[in-house]
């Protein structure tokens, strides 16, 4: 999995360093055989970002602190250069607002079979595309049947500028985020602006055993090799 991730985002040319941030003795020896840069975090992170927090700062007090970060989760093998290349022109390209992004993430459109599972995070966002809310409920409810809603997956990639991630260390879990389980919610909560970009390549995060089957049947018609 986390060789299928790794392969997949140093495509992109945006990053300056690709870096596997883990508590892991397994997937640090991995990827120590594998040659990929990788650290040791603490275990004691409750989410990506905290890890990813920690990463900064161990960066900076090295001298290679960064101006933006990018989190790609472990569990998101389908990650392309384009995926990447999208968060990171998110923070960099104007958009037409007063407000300048801080954060920014991804989304696609999907089905309301699909938007009606829990386990599939949804996204709203305003005609900008500066995100409202996320959910794992069916968003937006559509009272009247006969009334047309677009539904959005949510990706679980981010970019962030340095300071959002300083801002975020210090900001304590919100009350939305621990009712919904996502992190992303604790930037809005606090007023940090979220710009959410389109994409049409939808990816297949790893819960369960089936979700890894059905990554492997996709890169098999591809013409990727199965490689964990």
């Amino acid at each position: 999995m986390v060789g299928w991730v790794y392969r997949g985002a140093r495509e992109a040319r945006a990053l300056d360093r690709l870096v596997v941030a883990t508590d892991s003795e397994v997937i640090l020896n991995y990827c120590k055989s594998e040659r990929y840069d990788a650290v040791v975090t603490s275990s004691h992170h409750s989410s990506g970002t905290d890890r990813l927090v920690e990463v900064m700062e161990r960066e900076a007090a090295e001298g290679c602190a960064a101006d933006i970060y990018v989190n790609i989760q472990g569990d998101e093998p389908m990650v392309s250069a384009a995926h990447i290349d999208l968060l990171i022109s998110g923070l960099r390209a104007p958009r037409g607002s007063t407000r300048a992004a801080q954060v920014s993430t991804l989304r696609v459109r999907t089905c309301p079979q699909a938007a009606a599972d829990p386990n599939t995070v949804k996204v709203v966002a305003d005609p900008r595309g500066w995100a409202l809310y996320f959910s794992r409920a069916q968003i937006p409810y559509r009272r009247d049947a006969s009334c047309q809603a677009t539904y959005y997956k949510h990706l679980g990639f981010y970019a962030y500028t340095a300071a959002a991630l300083r801002r975020f260390k210090t900001l304590a879990p919100s009350t939305l985020e621990k009712a919904e389980g996502l992190e992303q919610l604790r930037f809005l909560e606090n007023g940090i602006p979220v710009i959410v970009i389109e994409t049409d390549q939808d990816t297949i995060g790893v819960d369960t055993e089936e979700d890894l089957s059905r990554v492997e049947e996709y890169f098999r018609r591809a013409g990727i090799v199965s490689s964990r």
